[in-house]
């Protein structure tokens, strides 16, 4: 096991390998089950982690072998603009909508949040940590840094919105009979950022398109809008 473990951290494609095996994997096993806890991020994000557990591989080690993954996070980013362009009419038409949509979630998800903390006694420094759990990770370890907060339990609940949001969203959306594209779109964006956007993508163009503005649009005001909650707790 010590060899193995010694070999795959020293392999400089063993982090990009197992994380696009898992992916593969995992979205077949969805598409053949169609079993909502089978949701391809879901189960992609717990084999890499048994996989890491197992072999005693440390996270900082896969962390570098997958690096080549977050270049092509750029590419991917840009890319959320083509939808956008292509419902560029629908945007016009429901721009009050979109914004009033966003801003009910930031504060919906900010007083979720002072809820959970008040009635489980979390201390002021945890609850700026949680504060911004829904919002684009860059934005968001800012976000809590500049509010002395833990950056890495922030990355982890940014991680765990995205990956419920990511399984639940299109479930969420037919239990509350939420049938409007523009509405399903602000929703992911707005609770789940890209990995809400990607199951976005997956109910239509629309959703997609509204989905990656609201990621970007729910970043810039959340900084605007969370300080007001931060010495609430």
């Amino acid at each position: 096991m010590e060899h193995i473990s010694t070999f795959l951290t020293n392999s400089v494609s063993f982090g990009f390998s197992i994380t696009l095996i898992s992916f593969l994997a995992a979205t077949w096993l969805y598409k053949k089950t169609h079993f909502v806890l089978f949701s391809p991020l879901f189960v992609s994000s717990a084999i890499v982690i048994a996989v890491l557990i197992i072999f005693k591989i440390p996270y900082s080690e896969y962390l570098k072998s997958a690096d080549f993954l977050y270049y092509l996070m750029t590419p991917v980013t840009v890319a959320l603009a083509i939808p956008l362009y292509r419902q560029f009419q629908k945007l016009r038409e429901n721009a009050l909508a979109i914004v009033l949509g966003i801003v009910s979630g930031i504060i919906s998800n900010a007083f979720f949040v002072l809820g959970v903390c008040l009635i489980f006694k979390i201390g002021h420094e945890e609850y700026v940590s949680l504060l911004p759990k829904s919002i684009t990770t860059p934005i968001a370890i800012a976000i809590t840094e500049q509010n002395g907060g833990l950056a890495a339990l922030t990355i982890m609940m940014v991680s765990v919105a995205g990956i419920f949001c990511n399984t639940f969203a299109l479930i969420l959306c037919r239990l509350f009979k939420i049938a409007e594209p523009v509405a399903r779109g602000v929703a992911c964006g707005t609770c789940g950022h890209a990995m809400g956007t990607s199951k976005a993508l997956e109910m239509g163009d629309v959703e997609g398109a509204m989905s990656g503005l609201s990621i970007a649009v729910c970043g810039v005001l959340s900084v605007i809008i969370l300080p007001f909650f931060m010495g609430l707790n």
